[in-house]
């Protein structure tokens, strides 16, 4: 009894599926998002300046973290280096 193993399902037709259905699924978004543009263009172009105002607060408290104290509770800031690291 010899077992063919070509008689089942190959991986490049599943695989090849899923591909088909990725380009079907971005097609789609790209023509909804295409629509959603050109319907709603007025709409978001008047809130442009007011993103704008909205970013500035929010990049402060996200990124404040940045500014690089370098010392925590209880440390010392001459116990850093000369390049602010510990």
């Amino acid at each position: 009894m010899s077992l063919d193993h070509n008689s089942h399902g190959r991986p490049e037709d599943s695989q090849r599926t899923i591909t088909r259905a990725k380009v079907v699924m971005i097609g789609f978004l790209l023509v909804i998002a295409y629509l959603l543009w050109t319907e709603h263009r007025a709409h978001v172009i008047q809130f442009l300046p007011f993103l704008l105002l909205a970013a500035c607060p929010l990049m402060h408290v996200f990124m404040h973290h940045g500014h690089g104290h370098g010392h925590r509770k209880g440390q010392a800031p001459s116990d850093l280096n000369t390049k602010g690291e510990r």
